[in-house]
Formats: structure tokens, C-alpha cells, sequence
């Protein structure tokens, strides 16, 4: 199809147009490979990431466990998703658990299951996530931060095919394919003692690598389109990406990678109004983000508000953690060092202030 105005756009769910002139032709190429891949497939345009799905194609046709590795926002459940749709258990579940966001104790439940009773406020039996991705697939993600002592747990649990539940006495067997992320090192972790060799070589099985974004320029542009296509989907809003704009795009180091993308996208959305196409004013890319907590709206005075100790505390302590971020740059394991804590901690801490408003939705601390 061609007009005078090129554009995307979504008629029906399983239904997109596609219109491009002469002059918006190399632009037409990634805009067709954001539609083709519309509905939650991953969208590729750099020869290195279509050689990468490539292999993970090949993979998927196997039940051996598959390492995805690469920084943090490369799309790697993405992937894992990939692998799992083209699967032979396509039609079992697909089930994900980061094993950065909570704490241990919670994890172990969570992960293998527990018997009612089994501890304080196990009210009834659950059965784990192993169990509830029987016949299916279970994503790992961050898997670089399970503690230790889950890490002996989960090989056992590998070599097995079967898990114990907290507070049971005989094992219940699963079959799953296991898929792990992380945004590590694993084998620097494994020098360091963070992370058990046997567990890496029991899950690097078959290792894929996802890279920066800014390493593979050729995607900025389709999964722009792509992102389009999800967030401006209705009539009046753009339906086209000027090239001043992925100028722009494919110009900027993406910190933030694909999820920093995404931000600036459903950005300039909403500063394109009603216009039909985003250009470069619409671009705004992210900046470094203050804690809601440096500018903090006037307190009440304490004799017409009580605020008990733990509250303050609390303050306290999520204050001396972004000063401690902001010292080193945001860098979360120098960060962690100097407070003399965890990563692992640190994130759970900063998961605890962002859902208690603390830190602005969508800050990168």
C-alpha cells in the first residue's frame, strides 16, 4: 500500500496497516518488522539479533536448560517467552519468578511450595512455582541473586525433577524446562563465591547473549514502531515516527535499554497530542531522577501528626540509601558495599520505597 503520509497502525487486534511513500521506503522496512512481530513477539531489525532468534528457534525444538545473558532491559523474558511459544510445550504454562524480589524465606515457598502449617501464616498448602509450571516453562529471571543456600535447593531440585515442599516429608516430582536469566557474570560470581559451579554448569546448558542496545542500532528503529503500535493504538493519536526523531534515537547511548526505549516513547505520545507524527521535540530522553524524598512536600508539625518510630526510621534509612546511590553514581553494588549490605538487600529496600513513595514511579535507583 502507498500515500501520501506514511503510517502504522492497528484496525483490529490481529489486524495492522501499513502505508509508506517513496521517500519514507528505508523506514518502511522497520516499520513492517514491528508489525509482523506485533502480539508479544520480539521485533529485530540488527543482523546480530536476527541471528540470535535464529538460534533460539533452533533451541526451542529441545527441552535443555537455556542462560540468557545481558544487561539489564535487553528483553531477555522476551526471549524466553520466544523460546517458549515455539516450544512443544507451548501449550503448558509459562511461568516467571524473579529471584531478586523478595526475601529468601518467602522465595523458598514460593518456588518449591509448602504444606498448611508449615510456618507461621501458612494457612493453607501452595504448591510452588514448580509444580505450577508442570508441562511447561519456568523463567528464573536474576537468577545471579539467589541466595546460596536456594542455589544448593535448586540443583538438587534440578538433578531430581522433583521438589520438596516446605514442611513435607515426601518429594513431588515436576516437569518443567527451565530457562535462566541475569544481568551477571555468573562465572565472575562463581570465582567470587556468589554462585555455585555446579549450578552454573547444570543451567548453562546452551547460553545466548543479549547485548546493549546501543550495540545493535538496527533494532532502535523497529521496536520504536513497535512500541508505537502498543501505546498510541487509537484514532487522533501518531501514527508514523518522523526521521529527525529515530535520528535522534538511534543517536542516544540507551542507558536504560529496550525499557528506557519504551519510556521515551510513551513520552512523546503524549507530548504529540493529536499531531499524526512524533518528530524530534517529542523526543525527550530520561534524566537523572531525584527521589520524591529530596523535595518532600511540607511536613505537618509533629505535635498535629504522630509518626512512630519505625516510620522514622524507615525515612532514615531510604534517605541514607540515595545519598549512598548518588555518591557512587547509582552504581548499585558499590552502593551496597559502602552501606555494608547486600545487592540483594539493596534492591528489596529500594522495591520497599518506590511502593511507599519514596522514589518517583519509573526512577532508575
Amino acid at each position: 500500500m502507498q500515500a501520501d503520509r506514511p503510517a502504522i497502525g492497528l484496525l483490529a487486534p490481529n489486524r495492522i496497516v501499513l502505508s509508506y511513500n517513496e521517500t519514507s521506503l528505508d523506514r518502511a522496512r522497520s516499520a513492517f518488522l514491528a508489525s509482523a512481530a506485533h502480539g508479544g513477539w520480539p521485533i529485530a531489525g540488527d543482523e546480530h539479533s536476527m541471528a540470535l532468534l535464529t538460534l533460539a528457534e533452533r533451541i526451542s525444538t529441545s527441552d535443555i536448560p537455556v542462560l540468557l545473558e545481558g544487561p539489564t532491559g535487553t528483553g531477555k523474558e522476551v526471549l524466553a517467552r520466544f523460546v517458549h511459544r515455539l516450544s512443544s510445550r507451548a501449550k503448558g504454562p509459562f511461568v516467571a519468578v524473579n529471584c531478586a524480589a523478595m526475601p529468601e524465606a518467602m522465595l523458598e515457598g514460593l518456588l518449591f511450595g509448602h504444606r498448611k502449617g508449615a510456618f507461621t501464616g501458612a494457612a493453607e498448602t501452595r504448591e510452588g512455582l514448580f509444580r505450577a509450571a508442570d508441562t511447561g516453562t519456568l523463567l528464573l529471571d536474576e537468577i545471579g541473586e539467589l541466595p546460596l543456600a536456594l542455589q544448593a535447593k535448586l540443583l538438587r531440585a534440578l538433578q531430581e525433577g522433583e521438589v520438596l515442599p516446605l514442611g513435607a516429608t515426601t518429594p513431588v516430582k515436576f516437569d518443567v524446562r527451565i530457562i535462566a536469566c541475569t544481568n551477571r557474570q555468573l562465572a565472575a560470581e562463581v570465582s567470587a563465591g556468589r554462585f555455585r559451579e555446579d549450578l552454573l554448569y547444570r543451567l548453562n546448558v546452551f547460553p545466548l547473549e543479549l547485548a546493549a542496545l546501543r550495540n545493535r542500532s538496527g533494532d532502535i528503529a523497529p521496536l520504536a514502531f513497535g512500541m508505537l503500535l502498543r501505546h498510541a493504538g487509537r484514532p487522533g493519536m501518531p501514527t508514523w515516527i518522523e526521521e529527525e526523531a529515530l535520528s535522534l534515537l538511534e543517536q542516544h547511548a540507551w542507558p536504560g535499554n529496550v525499557r528506557e526505549l519504551e519510556n521515551v516513547i510513551r513520552r512523546a505520545v503524549l507530548l504529540a497530542g493529536d499531531a499524526p507524527t512524533i518528530c524530534g521535540s517529542h523526543i525527550v530522553f530520561d534524566q537523572p531522577v531525584r527521589a520524591v524524598i529530596d523535595n518532600p512536600a511540607p511536613m505537618p508539625s509533629p505535635k498535629h501528626e504522630k509518626r512512630s518510630l519505625s516510620d522514622v526510621a524507615f525515612a532514615s534509612e531510604a534517605q541514607a540509601i540515595l545519598d549512598a546511590l548518588e555518591s557512587h553514581d547509582g552504581h548499585r553494588a558499590r552502593t551496597a558495599r559502602s552501606l555494608g549490605i547486600s545487592e540483594r538487600t539493596l534492591r528489596y529496600r529500594l522495591a520497599s520505597m518506590r511502593a511507599n513513595g519514596l522514589i518517583s514511579a519509573g526512577a532508575r535507583a
